[in-house]
This record gives structure tokens, sequence and C-alpha cells, in this order.
């Protein structure tokens, strides 16, 4: 336990409170920084129905003796909790003989306040059994359960497959095999509940009673919530978590990364405390007794604010890249099994104007592979074919601009263009031949008017 003897008695306190979470107890938090009253963590569980109070007192060295552990008796018979009630006394090193009598005679006489005791080997064993790394030199969340990064009932790149297929002019056969990687990105679930209770001297002017859930991006750096798609994705698919096994996802994905939890749960909760606290401050107007209107800004104490579960996980970013002709195309999504929320669409996707409107048709070149808007998509002349503005050729034949794959197939039409009739060559700009019918008609029934045929 070499790094839990490098800790100070707060960071050791912060460690446990990061223990008892993962061992599922509830409403996990530390008593307040100040004079010691023989309790650091105060937590609850729930046995056969009953909710119980739990009273922890961690102590950072290497020997517990006896005095500790009735301090501590007599801190749970003090502490405000309406239910049963017991204590737990933690350690990195080990108990002395009278200490460890005196909680086993608690338990053999049914005190009304019995106490566990921990030492540094229960702590081992614990950690091992909830994945937190004690003897890495920082203490850390590791988790080892991911959302699916992939539907296991179909292929890998079906999703990619699927983008495509909006896409004008391209057959799913035409598609080559995509590159697809994967990143599993930790997050952590978060649920709290905010009750607080403001007053003046008129009564109540503001109440909070919520209980909020999100997910934070949980990587090195400041936190992040995440998104509202990418939470609902998280917090509906926790139940359904996989073992994150590198060696089995290695078979699937051409390539793979597992990126780290970058703060402890402590840590985190700490985070949320903040942001829920901010969330929750209003300002709120009242009228007080003598009838003076006040403005009052109402903001939860750290206290108010009950952090019940922080549940880690690994959220998978999976990303393809198709390689078509003279362009790559890339595709990236939040996985869940089947399900999947996207976060870059690189098909659906003008590559000469960045247009990404879900409501726009695009088109396939086939002539270099683009994807365009209609504003860059024309008619291939001689082909009938779409192709693009950036690859096209152009050139004005009876006043309209004609679009060609290359060159040679401008100097193809050049010579149909030639020998073809004067009234085909008027069709190869409709409206102006259009107009001039309208123009000539207009002048002959002028000129009759003129010579009074009409």
């Amino acid at each position: 336990m070499a790094v839990l003897d490098d800790l100070s008695g707060f960071e050791f306190e912060d460690v446990m409170e990061d223990v008892f979470r993962n061992l599922g107890y509830e409403n996990v938090r530390q008593a307040e920084r100040i004079a010691d009253e023989g309790r650091d963590v105060i937590m609850e569980e729930v046995v056969d129905g009953t909710r119980r109070g739990i009273v922890v007192e961690c102590k950072h060295t290497g020997t517990v003796g006896r005095p500790v552990v009735q301090k501590l008796h007599s801190a749970i018979a003090t502490f405000d909790f309406d239910g049963p009630k017991r204590g737990m006394v933690v350690t990195t090193g080990r108990f002395t003989h009278p200490a460890q009598e005196y909680a086993e005679r608690l338990q053999q006489n049914d005190d009304p306040h019995p106490i566990e005791l921990l030492d540094g080997e229960d702590l081992r064993e614990i950690a091992d059994e909830i994945g937190l790394d004690l003897y890495n030199g920082r203490i850390e969340i590791l988790c080892d359960e991911t959302l699916r990064p992939y539907d296991p009932a179909t292929d890998v790149d079906a999703p990619v497959r699927e983008a495509f297929r909006d896409i004008e002019n391209i057959e799913a056969a035409d598609l080559p095999v995509p590159h697809s990687e994967v990143t599993f990105r930790p997050v952590v679930a978060v649920t709290a509940d905010t009750n607080a209770v403001f007053e003046t001297s008129v009564g109540v002017i503001h109440r909070i009673n919520d209980r909020t859930r999100f997910v934070v991006h949980a990587e090195r750096g400041q936190p992040k919530v995440a998104d509202d798609d990418a939470a609902t994705l998280v917090t509906e698919n926790l139940h359904a978590t996989v073992e994150l096994d590198p060696g089995q996802f290695e078979e699937v994905f051409d390539g793979l990364e597992e990126r780290r939890f970058g703060q402890t749960q402590t840590e985190y909760k700490e985070w949320a405390v903040d942001r829920l606290r901010e969330y929750h401050t209003t300002t709120v107007t009242y009228t007080g007794d003598n009838n003076v209107t006040y403005n009052k800004t109402c903001e939860p104490n750290r206290s108010d604010i009950s952090v019940q579960s922080i549940e880690p996980v690994y959220l998978p970013e999976v990303r393809h890249t198709t390689d078509i002709l003279d362009y790559t195309y890339s595709y990236e999504y939040y996985a869940a099994g089947p399900s999947r929320v996207t976060s870059e669409d690189g098909i659906h996707r003008c590559v000469h104007c960045e247009m990404s409107d879900v409501d726009e048709t695009y088109t396939y070149c086939p002539n270099c592979g683009a994807i365009a808007c209609d504003s860059h998509t024309k008619t291939e002349r001689l082909e009938g074919e779409p192709v693009c503005t950036g690859c096209a050729v152009t050139e004005r034949f009876a006043l309209k601009t004609k679009y060609f794959y290359d060159e040679d197939n401008l100097e193809a039409f050049r010579e149909e263009y030639a020998a073809m009739p004067l009234h085909e060559k008027a069709m190869e700009n409709k409206l102006l031949a259009g107009g001039s019918v309208v123009a000539t008609l207009l002048v002959t029934i002028g000129l009759l008017m003129l010579v009074g045929i009409i």
C-alpha cells in the first residue's frame, strides 16, 4: 500500500469516498472538514428494505487502537439520522488486539451501533474487486465496462454504408471497404439530488427539490458535460455494457485506442456539486413586511446537494474513413450496439461549398469521386451523367454552358455539334430557341398589322 502511505489524511478520505461509492453505498459524502468529531465519511445502505446510516472514521496511520473505536461509537450515537446506524473504521495500517476485541464485543452483544473494521489488507482486496488502482502512484478510476462499439448482428461498417444510401448516383457495390477505428472515451454518469429552502422574514421565498442526471466526458483536462443525445445514449444503455476486451475488438476494427480517466470519482463529484450550485442559483423577487420589493439571490449550499451515484463507463467513438478516387469521407459516431449518435458526417456534405443541410440532395460524381450539392452538380452533356463543377470541363454552345468529364468528351461533342442541322444546334439552348420563335412570331404579327392584313 505504498501509494496510500504517501497520501495526506484528507486525500485518504477522498479515496475512501470513491471506494464506498463503488461498493454500492448510497449518498456517500464527507463530513465538513473542521475539528475532528470522530466521523470523516457519511453514507447510507439499504438492507432488507431498511435504510441505515453509516459513520466512517478514516485513519491514515500505522496502528489504530481501541480509543479510536470507542470514540466512533460515541459519535454514532449523536449522529442525526432517522433510522438504525452503524460505524466503520478504515485504516491503511492495522488494528490492535484491544480495538478488534472491542468491535467484536459490540457485534456479539447486538449493540445498536455496531462497528466494522477495515485494515490495509482489506483495502487491497476491495481495490481489486471494484477496479480502483491504489498502486500506480495515482488514485484513478479503472473501468473495464464499455457500451458496445458495434452491433454484433451486422457488419461493423454497416452504419457508413447506410449513410451512403442517401447519396444519388452511387451504388453500395461500388463502395470500397472503409478503414474503421474506435476510441473508447471515458465518461461518468452522475445522479444528484438538490434540496434547498430559502426563507426570509416573510417566509419561504424559493424552494428546490430536484433530481438531476447528466453525463460528463471524463478524459484528462477540464470535465465537460455531454450533449443531450450522447447523454441519452449512455444512460439508456448502462444496463447493457460489455467488458472492454482489446483483443476481441482488435479483430473487428483496424485501429483501437483506450483513453484514461482524468480525475478521481471524488473530484468529479466535487465538480458536479459546483456545477449544480451554479445551475440552481437564481434571483427571486419578493415583497417584504414593509410592502417593499426585494431581490434575493438564492444559491444552494454544498450541503444541499447530495451526489447519489457516479457511474464510470467507456463510450465508444467509431470513425470510418472511405477513400473514393480523389476524396476521403469520414463518418464518426458514438456507439451503443445498434444505437448511435453521429458526431461528424463528412458524407452528407458538399466537397465544394461545405453545405451540410440535412434536406439537401447530394450527388456522387464518378469522374472524380466528389459528393456535391445541387448547386455544384451538373449533367455531363455527352453521356448524360452527373458531374461536379469542380472537375468538369466547360464550354459555351449556343450561348449556354455545357459540362464535360474531360477534354476528350468536349472534343467529341464539338465534332457532334458541328455536324448538327441548324434546328438541332438551336435546341442546345432550348430557352434561346424558344425565345427566338416567340420573337419571330411577334415580328411577323407586327408586320402583318403594318400592312393591314390584321
